[in-house]
């Protein structure tokens, strides 16, 4: 806390805001004045109340949103804990702030109005202790809030102190501080040297510990991911292993066990790919067991994502200048530079950065902060050398397990084949999604926003606004120097790009004034979507197959294929002049220079490959049969009846074979993973799914296949209803059937809903009975938080409720009493839009339709279980599940078929019985 005493310390004081708090139910909000008088409002009258001073409370976002009204000012301690602890976290409740501050938990609102005074007073108290460098820069930061009219700042100055001196910055300049990443010379080829099945269990044995339970399903598929770590016998065929693992087996210990030792042994880095960001936070958690020392763990363990995910320190810089004009801005770029003085890695999305931040002081805010647009100049940059982009990067080629997400692993290898600091071993878990990632990762569309997109990269922003989207022109000028043929390509690809949507484009082409050839493509690719999709005024996506198409369509297509080919030309000239300069000035390069025009290379070779290329041979098809292999439609893309972008698709229909091109033939060893590998319908046929959904169809030789049986017992932990008598589509039998659920489960129940409108339905329907009932209801699309939070808040409050979709059906890991109930609104059957019903047609038919829902019925079962003593209910609202759908579950489990009534007394019942047994075992 302090690092040493100075003269001042007795001058600062704890100043409590004069201000009443305010704790917001369900049923109305819960109010405490200064004078400790306690008086309930209704939803109403707080909402009215709210706006007549600010009130101190927690996440005021969330507050506003859930009364209905605007944000409005407040005393918001999650603000005021993000100053104090910047990188620390904390969940955005009542309860999650009791923790991280160490103080009780709070029960009831009456407590909880009690709990912020003194959270306020506790975090105040240990500002007052701070001093040395941390309060100086602490002190710069809160007056420079303060002057922007940051309500805590007269608070957070009286137990800070005055600050000493600010420079023009206003001490927001947090980068002086950050270290300089350090050179090290070019690593060495790794080594071959094999994993043996006997070197995982003991390795294993050693993350586990000597008090560790014994879970000989682990050990084993610890032995068997060792198969991946063995030097390959043929190119373009890795040892791959398809492992299905069941809930509990513990294969996240068990993969990084050989991986590890193999990364020790080689000199080189194994990479860990999961789907989400949250998933990669868990896995970072795990590697707790194996690195004790966290020094060691930031050497050898690193998380990767994509360049849009870290502080662009660049941006901050640029978004600080300007003083007095940027002065409503100043509240939240001082809670980032508090941030960035403490941050591990900088990563904005998922990393330290607190996820209930960036939706607080306003997403996009924040957000653009990052490197979203390509636009890195860097080592021409001023802060290269304390950049956190590049830092991940070059400790990821020194570290021994990176851990990334499906798309950064495709999105790498689609552009940077030839790259030698690609991986060659990997481990995918959560591997069911690897079809799903690889359709985003290899799909190609020209669409309104993708072109735009194009064109401020290639020109820049031709606004007039103050930015750093200046275009190539600014990025490579200097590297192009005298060369004439580079300048003149220059040039020529910025009046190219021109041509392409600039802002308000959207507009544009709805109100029939297109500018420029791709505006006036996408305005008759408009006019034909709205003529003959079904529903053209639905609020959602609408789309149309391309088929005959609309008269003008063919040569508005020729004309903007010309444009693209005007673009291209010009640009892949520019490429070639900056391949020429690395060879014939090698001598003279110095290596900033160097990865400059290489980086400049790279996303120059990107957009013409994986962009224009493939845009051009759509738009040369487009009055002919779609190529073998692909779909193509045309579609508008619509927010809650808002047109967010239209345009071109065109996607694989199986895009597991160009992930298996250029990701698994090139890698020596491949571990896929997921406790939800096959589809068991069949038993002849149980590996076909897992092959076709993970490219394993597309390999020389077979994997290596087997299955972990789960060490739970299903039928003794677990029971399924299936409630025979609630109409699935009359949204006040439904909404009625989740609230006794819930009430009958005690809370602890995970809500899941096929689409948005019915979960924001049974949302409105239930908060007010729960909220009376005592039980805290979360949802998304509804509650200002994002899914990671919003589950973390789930699984640490027992008995909460939680309402969600597909996001918190898959891979969420949320153990213990906390989810006793899992209720699925109905049977989750594929979107029959065009993309699919292309790959029903292709991989059988209904059988394929069956064969995707079994696969998430039994993902969303497994949620249930996750460790040893867990049990739970899952309850299907829908009486049509059919019986050939039954094998996604265990079958040793009974499907119980009965009404409403008995489903809520079985759910009520065994809830109990197996509380009861929780007890009795906990008081022996």
């Amino acid at each position: 806390m302090a690092d040493n005493h100075d003269s001042t310390t007795e001058n600062r004081r704890v100043l409590l805001p004069d201000a009443p708090v305010l704790v917001l139910g369900g049923d109305g909000g819960y109010w405490l004045t200064p004078d400790g008088e306690v008086a309930k409002t209704s939803v109403q009258q707080t909402a009215a109340r709210v706006v007549d001073a600010p009130p101190l409370l927690i996440h005021r976002l969330n507050y506003a949103r859930r009364l209905g009204i605007n944000p409005f000012p407040a005393f918001d301690l999650l603000e005021l804990y993000a100053f104090a602890f910047p990188a620390r976290h904390c969940l955005p409740t009542a309860r999650g702030l009791a923790r991280a501050l160490n103080l009780s938990p709070p029960g009831n609102p009456e407590e909880q109005t009690l709990l912020f005074f003194e959270a306020t007073n506790s975090i105040l108290k240990f500002l007052t202790g701070l001093n040395g460098k941390n309060r100086k820069e602490a002190s710069a930061i809160a007056m420079t809030m303060g002057q922007a009219g940051w309500n805590w700042a007269p608070a957070v100055l009286a137990a800070l102190g005055l600050p000493e001196s600010r420079d023009r910055y206003g001490g927001l300049d947090a980068w002086r501080a950050l270290p300089e990443w350090p050179d090290y010379a070019p690593e060495p080829p790794p080594d071959d040297i094999a994993v043996s099945e006997f070197e995982a269990r003991e390795r294993l044995k050693e993350m586990l510990g000597d008090n560790a339970e014994s879970r000989p399903q682990q050990a084993d598929f610890s032995a068997l991911a060792s198969h991946a770590f063995l030097p390959r016998d043929q190119a373009d065929a890795p040892n791959l292993v398809l492992a299905e693992a069941g809930t509990g087996t513990g294969k996240t210990l068990g993969y990084i066990a050989p991986a590890s030792i193999w990364a020790e042994k080689n000199g080189a880095a194994v990479w860990i790919s999961t789907y989400t960001k949250n998933l990669q936070r868990q896995i970072d958690d795990e590697l707790n067991r194996l690195y004790h020392d966290p020094a060691e763990k930031s050497e050898k363990a690193v998380v990767r994502k994509g360049r849009e995910n870290y502080l662009c320190l660049l941006n901050f810089e640029e978004a600080l200048q300007g003083g007095a004009a940027a002065r409503t801005e100043q509240i939240t770029l001082g809670l980032i530079a508090r941030w960035i003085s403490a941050t591990r890695d900088g990563d904005m999305v998922g990393g330290d950065f607190p996820s209930w931040l960036l939706e607080l002081e306003g997403r996009s805010r924040i957000t653009r902060l990052a490197d979203r647009r390509g636009e890195c100049i860097y080592s021409a940059c001023p802060h290269y050398r304390k950049c956190f982009i590049e830092k991940s990067g070059r400790k990821a080629r020194k570290a021994d397990i990176v851990i990334a997400n499906h798309a950064l692993v495709m999105i790498n290898g689609a552009t940077r084949p030839d790259d030698p600091f690609l991986p060659r071993r990997y481990v995918f878990d959560e591997g069911h999604h690897l079809f799903d990632a690889a359709d985003s990762a290899f799909s190609a569309h020209l669409t309104g926003q993708e072109t735009a997109e194009l064109r401020r990269w290639v020109a820049g922003n031709d606004t007039g606004r103050k930015s750093r989207m200046r275009g190539l022109e600014n990025r490579i000028g200097d590297l192009i120097g005298d060369d004439e043929a580079g300048a003149e390509a220059l040039q020529k690809a910025i009046r190219a790009a021109r041509k392409l949507p600039s802002d308000g484009w959207l507009a544009r082409v709805r109100d029939g004034a297109p500018n420029g050839p791709m505006e006036e493509f996408l305005a008759l690719i408009r006019t034909q979507v709205l003529a003959r999709c079904k529903q053209p005024d639905s609020p959602y996506s609408i789309e149309c197959a391309i088929g005959e198409v609309i008269p003008r369509l063919p040569e508005a297509a020729d004309r903007l294929n010309k444009a693209l080919g005007a673009l291209s030309t010009p640009m892949a000239t520019l490429g070639k002049v900056l391949i020429t300069r690395l060879d014939e000035e090698a001598e003279d390069l110095d290596s900033t220079t160097r990865f400059r025009i290489e980086a400049a290379v790279q996303g120059i070779s990107r957009r013409v490959s994986l962009n224009i290329a493939p845009w051009r041979s759509m738009l040369k098809d487009i009055e002919e049969p779609t190529p073998d292999g692909f779909v193509d439609w045309f579609a508008i893309d619509r927010l809650a009846g808002r047109d967010m972008d239209l345009g071109f698709y065109r996607s694989y229909i199986d895009p597991t074979k160009p992930f298996a091109d250029v990701i698994l033939k090139p890698a020596h060893g491949v571990v896929v993973t997921s406790a939800t590998l096959r589809d068991n319908y069949e038993e002849t046929e149980s590996w076909q799914s897992a092959d076709m959904r993970t490219g394993a169809h597309h390999m020389v030789l077979p994997p290596l296949r087997a299955h972990l049986a789960s060490p739970f017992d299903f039928a003794a932990q677990t029971r399924i209803v299936v409630v025979t008598d609630v109409r699935r589509d009359h949204m006040k039998e439904v909404s009625a059937a989740y609230r006794e659920l819930f009430l009958a489960s005690g809370g602890g129940a995970l809500g899941l809903f096929t689409a948005i409108w019915r979960l924001r339905a049974v949302h409105e329907n239930i908060k007010a009975p729960l909220a009376a009932a005592g039980f805290d209801l979360y949802a998304q699309h509804q509650d200002a938080l994002d899914t990671s939070t919003l589950v973390d808040i789930f699984r640490e409050e027992e008995n909460s409720i939680l309402l969600g979709t597909d996001a918190v059906r898959d891979g969420v890991d949320v153990p213990g009493r906390s989810l006793r109930l899992l209720v699925f609104d109905r049977i989750p059957w594929p979107r029959p839009d065009i993309k699919h019903k292309a790959r029903k047609k292709a991989f059988g038919g209904s059988k394929y339709d069956d064969k995707l829902t079994r696969l998430k019925l039994k993902q969303a079962y497994g949620r249930l279980l996750r460790r040893e003593n867990d049990f739970g209910v899952f309850v299907m609202l829908d009486s049509m599940l059919p019986s050939r759908l039954a094998s996604a579950f265990p079958p040793e489990v009974e499907i119980h078929r009965v009404g409403l009534k008995e489903a809520i007394a079985l759910t009520r019942n065994f809830i109990a019985e197996k509380e009861q047994v929780l007890r009795k075992i906990s008081l022996d």
